[in-house]
């Protein structure tokens, strides 16, 4: 039997390197790519010796994107069963205190670079099928717009929608898509301030805002499950991302009041203004 092969962007950190080593445990061979070179060698090497190949490029390279998918399925007779479309860039703060570069950063990773991977992706999942996915990392933000979180929760909702409208688009092909939509992850991206004028960590005003954290493991195996089942297209991951969930069909107007929780909770955090 052919080897089962999984594609990973943000595969140097976080949730990225956790889904590499959950699928590499399972015998797959694992693709992973990043920006970071540093990141790549660290997840490399937690690997078992030649399932993992590395590949540095960004998401926003339609060039990029092309050679890694073709460099990495040539590993393994042309057959890639996933793509873990898992780059991204964190986020926060009010609208007005968010550059226009930023937001442009924001988008151009987020959205544009989830698109380029599908579009990418799609010949190689086509192929595999039945049974091949896209597996796209959205988030809980998605589930209910949060004050501070414009840019990010709207590139986040624009993954959720995506990934429904190439469910329905690649079902005659078999080939899913599915998304994880994971509250708040424990990751070095939380260790970022929100944006350019502010210069405490995001984790610092989760934490004040009393939230929890889902450990990265939780979500690799969401992304496992995700991949081998039809039950539905989202995955919720976390308590938080399901009380959400929950939340918003039933009572949303307590999900605003505790959208203005994190509001505030940016607002008095230490170390506004970063050039103070």
């Amino acid at each position: 039997m052919q080897q089962k092969a999984i594609f990973i962007t943000g595969g140097g950190s976080g949730i990225g390197r956790a889904i590499a080593l959950k699928f590499a445990a399972e015998g797959w061979l694992v693709g992973i790519a990043d920006r970071n070179q540093a990141g790549l060698d660290e997840t490399k090497v937690l690997l078992p010796a030649g399932r993992c190949h590395a590949y540095r490029f960004d998401v926003t390279d339609r060039a990029g994107w092309a050679d890694a998918l073709g460099a990495f399925a040539a590993l393994n007779a042309g057959r890639i069963d996933v793509v873990a479309n898992n780059a991204g860039l964190p986020s926060g703060g009010p609208l007005s205190e968010v550059t226009h570069e930023e937001l442009d950063l924001l988008i151009d990773v987020n959205l544009r670079g989830v698109f380029y991977g599908a579009k990418a992706a799609f010949p190689y999942l086509r192929a595999a099928g039945p049974g091949s996915c896209l597996l796209n990392t959205a988030s809980a933000a998605a589930i209910h717009g949060m004050a501070n979180q414009s840019v990010y929760g709207a590139t986040k909702a624009g993954v959720r929608s995506l990934t429904e409208s190439l469910d329905a688009e690649w079902a005659p092909f078999g080939v899913r898509s599915r998304s994880l939509m994971p509250s708040f992850i424990d990751t070095p991206l939380l260790q970022a301030a929100p944006n350019r004028s502010r210069n405490t960590p995001i984790r610092d005003a989760v934490v004040a805002a009393g939230l929890e954290f889902t450990p990265v493991e939780v979500v690799a195996q969401a992304a496992w499950d995700a991949v081998h089942s039809d039950k539905r297209t989202h995955w919720l991951v976390g308590k938080t991302a399901r009380k959400l969930a929950r939340v918003a069909k039933w009572m949303p107007g307590l999900l605003r009041r505790r959208a203005r929780t994190l509001a505030d909770a940016h607002e008095h955090s230490e170390g506004h203004p970063a050039d103070a």
